[in-house]
């Protein structure tokens, strides 16, 4: 996912935030854990510690994972999605 794609589902759940209050803590909680994979790479090298990269490519991948979970939900339409294209 690009930085572009990004910034526009979390504009969307800033717009919509009363109204899907678990969403936007959600794609929160989604984006906490990529930055926790971005950053966790020093300190995984640092400390030795290669059993977290396989924890921390997980959560580099978190958001790209939960839109295509999202997306596939909302074509099986089980899920209603207002922010997917």
């Amino acid at each position: 996912m690009t930085l572009d794609e990004l910034q526009r589902i979390k504009r969307w759940h800033v717009a919509h935030r009363e109204d899907h209050p678990l969403e936007y803590h959600l794609w929160d909680a989604i984006l906490t854990l990529w930055v926790m994979g971005w950053v966790g790479w020093l300190p995984a090298f640092a400390f030795d510690a290669v059993w977290a990269a396989p924890l921390l490519f997980f959560a580099m991948s978190a958001p790209a994972l939960y839109v295509s979970w999202r997306v596939k939900a909302h074509r099986s339409r089980k899920v209603r999605c207002d922010w997917a294209r």
